[in-house]
């Protein structure tokens, strides 16, 4: 891969990237972080990295570094996230769903996004988390049964 296809990269995936990454964190610093660091593994192994498997190994970089930092926060710290308010009366979608994926640990939230949000393949998500494809669709259906169960549950929707 050459600088100027190393920009284009750039340019094209880091917004992608970012909402995947804070989907996977739960914040945006940490997500920032995780893109950074994910250029920047592309950079240095820019001479190995088709520039069609780009985006591939973009996404395999950000979730491991995404489980990386759930592992490291939580050797730190045992304490349960803030419980996000909710005004009854003006259900918003987004915040829903929002909290329905905090319910994940941060393998099964990465797996949920790979699949429903970024459209990959059982294969191709196998691929960038090193999971089985058999793996890949246990774990996406528990964590499909978990959201299901947070879903259906009216108090956690009004």
């Amino acid at each position: 891969m050459e600088a100027n296809e190393y920009n284009a990269c750039v340019q094209e995936w880091a917004d992608v990237l970012f909402r995947f990454a804070c989907k996977c964190t739960g914040q945006a610093s940490d997500a920032h972080d995780v893109v950074q660091n994910c250029f920047e593994v592309l950079w240095q192994k820019r001479k190995e990295v088709n520039t069609g498997k780009a985006k591939a190994f973009l996404f395999q970089v950000a979730y491991n570094k995404s489980v990386d930092g759930f592992r490291k926060r939580s050797k730190v710290s045992f304490a349960e996230p803030p419980e996000q308010s909710y005004t009854p009366g003006n259900p918003d979608l987004k915040k829903i769903l929002d909290r329905a994926l905090a319910q994940l640990d941060e393998q099964a939230r990465g797996l949920v996004l790979l699949k429903d949000y970024e459209g990959y393949s059982y294969e191709e998500i196998g691929q960038i988390t090193g999971l089985s494809e058999a793996q890949v669709k246990v774990y996406l259906h528990r964590a499909r049964k978990i959201l299901k169960e947070y879903l259906v549950s009216v108090e956690n929707i009004i």
